[in-house]
């Protein structure tokens, strides 16, 4: 299990219904993401009537639903690790440069922040190898399994030492750490911290020999602020079949100092702030949520909750008013939360100023940002099979065809058969017509050039200059709908869906038997929940696709 952010008392202020709400979302990041609710009263000790009334909270937030017995985290939970990131301005000032250093060096390169005795990333710029970087946006590592923490370790106080001391001798072999393995490699790692940690202060750079696994290398150099603070730490990855830890230090380290020169030079530069996440109406929604639901919904959970995600980008530190302003919270109110999210160590603060730690990652954000397109689209296909009763399914666009990613059969005699991986035309399809319609202008005519349109049916469109207008006017109402042009008798209705740039990245469809529904039928009946389901996709897929890189299979 992840280290939890404090033994000490609570102070009289903090917010008890808050922490366990955390407590259950802490257990609940640990491992997949789900818990069967009675492995949450097992694992936190708290009452099950608790427990139920902080899923049942969390539920309505939208940070988790629950799949019969089991709660699931969603990747909307992932907009909490996402302030902190926006807040602290790394990954969209530091990460292009990093992307650009791991493109000229053809090597991975990562973003690293201390989280106290820990390592914890916040950028990934990895190579597509058969060995290569494994490591995701918000895993801890223990700061002396790496190059990054013998950098960190170097500004380490005589306390922080010592609670580094208590944590090896509880857990000597990194159980508490899913994101290295354990073992006999932890204690090697711990013996040699110490000098590696003196070699860094020494020389302003560090290396890491297999301390995290075999083969595997790094070198990494500390970017520091106006103050001369470490902000964060970037790694050159590599593996004992390209390089020795020496000739990867002579083959990088050049670089390395001027992309890290090029990144101070990029943090001097003051933030505009931009309005964060518009969360002040979310006051008067808790409190219409806690006449809905009564006892049912925790509000000074869901309260405090807000507070982590009114930090946006250019506001890297909030005074008390500032974070009362964006929730809509009273200033007491908020004072709350912010004193028992300071207890748990997911806010610091510097004077009257407030600002998000990296430990708020903990909670989902490694596990979330793993997950693909169709395993985001998966539960809301579901929900629209059970809406409209007929089969649902995601497709993206390879080449000239579709390939099903997610799919979602209905239960009938008379069904359309079709399974993940299944290919078709692009041009003979709903979906396809969909993701072809997204394109741009240029290669739409260029896709349309090459395409031989084949009849498939008797129904199958086959004029170019009529395809043409077909696409055209798909792009214009956001749908598209075949009626028996792949196979007669099959009859699908189709809609976009886009990421947060707005680029169609695949398509959902509804598809049945021609004799279940009209054309009309299908318009007036399955358009609004499917473009609701879509809705819902691209929601989930902006939150879990703002900083990390989504497959979309």
């Amino acid at each position: 299990m992840t280290p939890l952010a404090t033994t000490a008392a609570a102070p009289p202020e903090a917010v008890g219904p808050l922490m366990r709400g955390l407590a259950v979302l802490r257990v609940l990041a640990t491992g997949n993401g789900r818990r069967a609710v009675g492995e949450l009263v097992r694992a936190t000790g708290l009452a099950r009537s608790t427990v139920d009334r902080v899923v049942s909270t969390l539920e309505r937030t939208g940070y988790l639903r629950t799949e019969g017995r089991d709660a699931v985290l969603t990747p909307r939970l992932m907009d909490i690790g996402n302030a902190y990131l926006a807040a602290s301005r790394l990954p969209d000032l530091l990460g292009p440069l990093a992307d650009s250093l791991a493109d000229g060096l053809d090597e991975s390169v990562s973003i690293a922040v201390p989280d106290r005795d820990g390592v914890r990333f916040v950028h990934q710029a990895p190579r597509r190898r058969a060995m290569s970087l494994t490591f995701r946006i918000g895993d801890l590592l223990p700061a002396e399994r790496g190059a990054p923490g013998a950098l960190f370790a170097a500004d380490w106080t005589e306390a922080d030492r010592d609670r580094w001391r208590l944590r090896r001798a509880a857990d000597p072999d990194d159980a508490g750490f899913p994101a290295v393995p354990h073992g006999h490699a932890a204690a090697g790692a711990a013996a040699s911290f110490e000098q590696r940690t003196a070699a860094a202060r020494e020389s302003g750079w560090s290396l890491d020999d297999q301390l995290i696994e075999p083969g595997l290398l790094a070198v990494a150099a500390p970017v520091r602020d106006g103050r001369g603070r470490q902000v964060c730490a970037v790694s050159v990855v590599s593996h004992t079949s390209r390089h020795s830890v020496w000739s990867l230090k002579s083959a990088v380290l050049p670089r390395l100092r001027e992309t890290v020169a090029a990144m101070e030079r990029a943090l001097a530069v003051p933030a505009a702030p931009t309005p964060g996440p518009a969360t002040a109406s979310n006051a008067a929604w808790t409190r219409a949520s806690k006449q809905e639901l009564g006892p049912e919904f925790v509000e000074s959970l869901a309260r405090g909750l807000t507070v982590l995600t009114a930090f946006g980008r250019g506001h890297t530190q909030l005074p008390l008013s500032a974070v009362a302003e964006a929730t809509g919270l009273a200033r007491a109110t908020a004072r709350r939360s912010l004193i028992t999210l300071e207890h748990l160590d997911y806010v610091a603060s510097e004077g009257r100023l407030f600002r998000l730690t990296p430990r708020v990652l903990e909670l989902g954000f490694a596990h979330l940002s793993g997950l693909t397109l169709p395993e985001i689209a998966q539960p809301h296909l579901v929900t629209l099979v059970g809406q409209v009763h007929d089969s649902a399914s995601m497709a993206v666009l390879d080449g000239d065809d579709i390939q099903y990613v997610a799919r979602v059969p209905t239960v009938r005699i008379m069904r359309v058969n079709i399974t993940l991986g299944t290919r078709f035309p692009a041009y003979a399809t709903a979906m396809g017509r969909v993701l072809l319609a997204g394109l741009p202008d240029d290669e739409r005519s260029a896709r349309l050039a090459r395409t031989e349109l084949k009849p498939l049916t008797r129904y199958t469109v086959t004029s170019a200059e009529r395809f043409a207008g077909t696409l055209e006017r798909t792009a214009r109402q956001g749908y598209a709908l075949i009626d028996e042009e792949l196979e007669e008798g099959l009859r699908s209705i189709a809609v976009p869906v886009h990421d947060r740039d707005g680029r169609v990245v695949a398509a959902v469809n509804v598809s049945m038997h021609a004799s279940r529904r009209t054309a009309g039928e299908a318009r007036e009946v399955l358009l609004p929940p499917l473009r609701e389901a879509a809705a819902r996709i691209e929601a989930d897929l902006h939150s879990a696709g703002r900083y990390a890189r989504i497959a979309s299979a």
